[in-house]
Formats: C-alpha cells, structure tokens, sequence
C-alpha cells in the first residue's frame, strides 16, 4: 500500500453499518458514524457523501465469522455489501475478520451508543496490522 493512502472500513449489520476511517501513516482507525436507514438506497447515499467527502483509495469490510472461523449467514451478506461498495463506487475492497470487535467493545459503556462506528475502526486498525506484519515478512 502507497504510503498515505486514505482507507474507509465498515462493520456491517443488517440494521446498522458502523464507519471508520484511517490512513496507512498513522495506522489508526477513527470512527466516523452510524448508519441505519432502512432503505439501502439510504444507505449507499449516505456512504457516497462520505466517500465524496473523505476521499478515500480503499475500503475495507469485516467479515463475520464463527468463533471457529467458518461462514455464517451474516458472513455472505458482509460480502456482498462489500462487492456492492465495490461495484457502484469502484474502489478495491478488502475483507478483514471481524469476529472479536464488538466483544472488545461491548464492555467499554463509552463506546455502546456508537458501537458500530468503533467496530469499523477496530476493523481498520486489524486491517493495518495485518497488512504491517505482511509487510515485515515479505522484508525479513
């Protein structure tokens, strides 16, 4: 990844996806807001505003899986939001494991109103570490 590139994650959920952004330099995810229109051409308008206003080169997904690893149905559905993101707003999409965010959080009674929106950015910053440690094998 370039150095300072611009990256928005989301956690998604049926009734709420959570939005974060970062950027390859600080390798820090704020959280940015909440959505939870009802209509998914609520939610995709309300994410082309914020993908106009922040600029972001890349997106990134959770992918929600069982405690074991294996897919579930929130897990297909995470995808093809992502391919959706990727289809209408035509930026690469990356799929981070998600499966332990929202268990951090649940317990910190500062983050419960905007869960979600913690969530993404837990979601990037797994997503930079990841990409770090790929990083540092690939040099050592």
């Amino acid at each position: 990844m370039p150095s300072g590139q611009g990256v928005m994650a989301f956690d998604y959920g049926t009734r709420r996806i959570g939005i974060a952004i970062g950027n390859s330099i600080s390798r820090v995810g704020h959280p940015l807001k909440t959505i939870s229109h009802a209509s998914a051409q609520m939610r995709f308008q309300e994410i082309e505003d914020l993908l106009k206003e922040w600029q972001p080169d890349q997106l990134v997904v959770g992918l929600p899986v069982h405690p074991d690893g294996t897919e579930h149905e929130m897990t297909q559905k995470a995808k093809r939001f992502g391919n959706q993101l990727h289809g209408r707003f035509h930026l690469p999409v990356q799929w981070v494991d998600e499966r332990y965010t929202s268990a951090v959080l649940e317990g910190d009674a500062n983050m419960r109103d905007n869960l979600d929106s913690h969530s993404a950015a837990l979601i990037l910053e797994q997503f930079f570490a990841e990409l770090a440690a790929k990083q540092n094998k690939s040099i050592g």
